[in-house]
């Protein structure tokens, strides 16, 4: 590995970095969700399993068939965010194992265990979220991730049909420090974390 990154780049992805609550009027381009899907997915995952699905929502159709499966407070800065990801997770991601990971019989590990496959695809896709998160970032964009909607209804609004399962949902734009709360309290290391 290289030397530890400049504050620069420590500060843009985790020191000065915020979510964003309020956006500017400034589209993202196919080509800036292409660069940012072709960082994150060099991430690790379990096995490669790379269960996470991102659906882009950008259009105000696609908008407007999102808005009934959002929170009162997730509502206006959603519907004004450039885009919105849908950070899904394939139920049936073992099906790409013998591409993703072709040196073992991966997919026989999945498949014997509905539920084991069900828990690998949700944890290993919130994993995802938090590298697309993390992606955004080092290309330049923002983002504010939530959890306050109701993944059902996402469901039965893009995904029937498939197996493809809401997780959560990402605000990507350039946003509007304006929009941000002050810097919240974080956990001191002798409260989160332990050494052994």
């Amino acid at each position: 590995m290289a030397d530890k990154i400049d504050s620069a780049a420590l500060d843009q992805l985790f020191l000065t970095a915020r979510t964003m609550n309020k956006w500017q009027d400034k589209p993202v381009t196919d080509e800036k969700l292409h660069e940012l899907y072709d960082l994150l997915k060099m991430a690790p995952t379990s096995a490669n399993a790379s269960p996470g699905r991102f659906l882009f929502i950008r259009s105000p159709e696609a908008k407007e068939k999102l808005k009934p499966a959002l929170s009162a407070g997730n509502l206006e800065k959603t519907m004004s965010a450039p885009v919105t990801v849908v950070v899904a997770y394939d139920t049936a991601f073992y099906d790409k194992l013998p591409f993703l990971f072709p040196h073992a019989d991966a997919k026989s590990w999945f498949t014997s265990s509905p539920a084991f496959a069900e828990k690998t695809a949700f944890r290993n896709a919130t994993l995802q979220a938090g590298y697309l998160i993390m992606a955004a970032r080092a290309i330049g964009l923002d983002a504010g991730a939530m959890s306050g909607f109701d993944a059902g209804k996402v469901d039965a609004a893009f995904f029937e049909g498939t197996t493809w399962k809401a997780d959560l949902l990402i605000n990507l734009g350039y946003g509007d420090p304006s929009g941000t709360f002050g810097r919240l309290p974080r956990l001191p290391f002798e409260e989160a974390a332990k050494i052994v």
